[in-house]
């Protein structure tokens, strides 16, 4: 093997370890996005059961419990939406830096889909 062979074996390595650091990052980001689902089935969940039960007890009486309830719910839906906001806008940028290694390296672009 000459040098100029063990610097493009050397270079195509740095390549594909840069595509499997940015594949590492999306799925990441995607296991972001599943907890975000996660979270955003909490509140529904909480109000399901309140909605399920709401005859056996008078809301105005429970109110001072409610509210609490209703604010944390409301917490955990903005906290989801904004965890699958910024997941969805990293996978974005993963996906554009996928593409310009494919670009950039036609030698690796077969093995990165």
């Amino acid at each position: 093997m000459t040098v100029s062979e063990d610097q493009k074996s050397g270079s195509t390595q740095i390549i594909i370890n840069e595509a499997q650091l940015v594949l590492a990052e999306k799925r990441t980001a995607l296991a972001t996005v599943r907890t975000a689902i996660a979270v955003l089935a909490l509140p529904l969940s909480i109000f399901s059961v309140l909605i399920a039960t709401s005859k056996l007890y008078n809301p105005d009486k429970v109110l001072y419990l409610l509210i609490p309830v209703s604010i944390i719910n409301t917490l955990l839906v903005v906290l989801g939406i904004y965890l699958i906001t910024r997941s969805l806008i990293r996978i974005r940028r993963y996906e554009k830096m996928i593409l310009h290694l494919k670009r950039r390296h036609s030698e690796v672009a077969e093995y990165i889909d």
